[in-house]
């Protein structure tokens, strides 16, 4: 695994937090990796928007403010609304199958509370609608923008609830996209970003409110 991958990574899981510092010595020394690798990789996932670079002060990981995460959302909803009508359009009958199991078992999740369970149920129903989809562009996009709203992501899996709701409007795309129905794909998933951006918009509100 190349070392910008593994930083990339890392940044995802949320164990490299926003504004942390990634000294060049320190990176060397966990991934193994030459002086040269470790600033190349540096330089890539600055140019991704997950790094900043500051003159003599080195390299950290970019804050994104609530206002962009707002942005990156929107853009977001365009890509992925797209995956899910070619994905319609695509999918075989094996694959149906998949993300039918793929819904049981983030209906199991929320049912017995299993949070960490139902997050990583979410995300291999969008990797695997973009890979059924067949849109390789949109999905390097997607990537790119989910990494930099990870921090968002992390606290609207939090907020009480989410969950329950989420989960039907992910069983929504599901069936859509079974009945290889494009345009019902398309708003299932556009309608369930902007649910994402109006929980959002809530989360923000919340911890935006002072604590008497």
């Amino acid at each position: 695994m190349e070392v910008a991958e593994q930083i990339r990574a890392l940044i995802l899981k949320g164990d490299l937090v926003p504004n942390q510092r990634l000294v060049e010595a320190e990176l060397c020394e966990q991934f193994g990796a030459s002086r040269a690798a470790v600033r190349t990789a540096l330089g890539e996932l600055t140019v991704e928007g997950l790094v900043e670079r500051e003159q003599n002060r080195g390299a950290r990981v970019r804050v994104i403010s609530f206002e962009e995460a707002i942005e990156i959302a929107e853009v977001r909803r365009a890509l992925e609304s797209l995956c899910a009508g070619k994905a319609a359009a695509a999918v075989n009958d094996d694959e149906i199958a998949e993300l039918n199991e793929i819904g049981v078992a983030m209906e199991r999740a929320v049912a017995s509370g299993d949070l960490g369970g139902y997050s990583a149920k979410n995300r291999e129903l969008h990797a695997r609608i973009h890979q059924i989809s067949g849109q390789r562009t949109a999905l390097s996009l997607i990537e790119r923008l989910r990494g930099q709203s990870v921090r968002q992501q992390f606290a609207l899996a939090m907020k009480p609830g989410r969950p329950s709701v989420s989960l039907g409007e992910h069983l929504a795309i599901i069936q859509a996209i079974a009945r290889r129905d494009p345009a019902a794909a398309e708003q299932a998933m556009a309608e369930h970003l902007d649910s994402v951006i109006h929980a959002m918009r809530e989360v923000h509100a919340q911890q935006s409110v002072p604590v008497a």
